[in-house]
């Protein structure tokens, strides 16, 4: 049976996925799909080049858009592969799932140089023409700055104005739990008065993500002062981000794909949650189980937990959707298919009788998709395999 549901599916959801095209023969020389970046930094090391690294998931469209138009172009080769060895490493698969969390990647596509010691050089983000392509790989192999700011502050170096510096050249490079740490120290012993500084509120609205964060705690206990400063809607946005990201860190999967749940420090968020009065802990709870079971491929968990999630929280359209999309791409058990296009079409006849009425808003998103299409395009790959209007080739 062949799963029909990604293309059509994700365009509806405005999920934008795709497999990377290979480059022109003239453009850029990448290292064979499945090499270890080790292995990329010794070649480099005995050919005494650099190491390009393009983080990229299959997903990204700017990530594409590089691998389809900027590296096959032959100018690009010409200066790239004299002077590095290239990788491409998916950051959601094997080997680049630890190393997206080593390296602070947070969005993509992310390229980073590095020398034949594997150290980091410098680094940029985003898609870009053939020429500022170029010109950033040029500026991010000689701009050795960052790394000697990486040496100071691991020396020991607490100057708050060389802290303040440092922290735009970790911004400017998205590395996030550099900037959390820094931040921390910034705030340190300032957790009830930090609000009243412009300068330090800014800094943790844009770089906390530790819940775990004096300031944090604080904030979320006594979020009055800041709100004051900034406005209750960046706070509780903040508050939310803070919380409901945490659990990402918490799920690691090593090469070999096995996947593990840091329980205990998932106790802990959840006991903090609770002695911050998290209105939304439950949600938040089951939200960080759905994503350890989806990566386990644990689909009878994933299917216990959706089925707490539903009855615990009045879920929109759009998220039932999201929700039970993985069910369809990817779990074989036939009654848990059928349990959960059965959720769908409770959802799906509650619309088509107007006991409910259809999603047109997600948040401050405008949704511009047919919830209901989507729900039935759902309901028939769950029961039969199959996407109304695709072959069967």
């Amino acid at each position: 049976m062949k799963q029909k549901l990604t293309t059509l599916l994700f365009a509806l959801l405005a999920v934008c996925l795709g497999m990377q095209a290979q480059t022109g023969e003239k453009g850029m020389a990448f290292e064979p799909e499945g090499t270890l970046f080790k292995d990329a930094v010794a070649k480099a090391k005995q050919m005494n080049k650099l190491v390009f690294l393009d983080c990229y998931t299959s997903w990204c469209g700017p990530c594409k858009m590089m691998s389809n138009t900027v590296f096959p172009q032959e100018k690009v080769g010409a200066y790239m592969n004299p002077r590095f060895v290239n990788i491409k490493i998916d950051m959601e698969k094997g080997e680049g799932v630890e190393l997206a969390k080593r390296l602070q990647i947070s969005a993509y596509p992310t390229f980073i140089i590095f020398n034949g010691d594997g150290n980091e050089i410098g680094r940029f983000l985003g898609g870009c023409q053939a020429d500022e392509f170029i010109k950033k790989v040029e500026q991010a192999s000689t701009d050795n700055a960052s790394a000697e700011m990486d040496k100071r502050f691991a020396d020991g170096e607490r100057d708050p104005e060389f802290l303040k510096q440092y922290l735009k050249t970790l911004s400017s490079a998205y590395k996030r739990g550099q900037c959390n740490d820094v931040v921390e120290i910034l705030l340190d012993g300032k957790a009830e008065t930090f609000a009243a500084d412009k300068e330090l509120s800014d800094m943790f609205i844009r770089h906390i993500i530790d819940p775990f964060c004096p300031a944090f705690i604080y904030t979320a206990k006594h979020p009055e002062a800041l709100i004051a400063q900034v406005g209750e809607t960046p706070v509780r946005m903040k508050l939310h981000s803070v919380w409901s990201n945490y659990p990402r860190q918490l799920v690691t999967e090593d090469a070999a794909g096995n996947v593990t749940l840091d329980k205990e420090n998932m106790d802990r968020w959840l006991a903090l949650m609770e002695e911050c009065g998290v209105d939304d802990r439950e949600e938040l709870r089951l939200d960080a189980l759905l994503g350890y079971a989806e990566k386990k491929a644990d689909w009878t968990a994933y299917a216990g937990y959706l089925d707490e999630l539903a009855k615990a929280v009045d879920l929109t359209d759009l998220e039932l959707c999201r929700r039970c999309t993985p069910v369809a791409k990817e779990c074989k058990d036939e009654t848990i298919r059928k349990e959960t296009a059965t959720l769908l079409q409770q959802r799906l006849d509650d619309l088509n009788s107007g006991k409910r009425q259809p999603q047109t808003r997600q948040g401050n998103m405008v949704l511009s998709g047919n919830m209901g299409k989507a729900m039935e395009m759902l309901i028939t790959n769950l029961t039969t395999g199959e996407i109304p209007g695709t072959d069967k080739k």
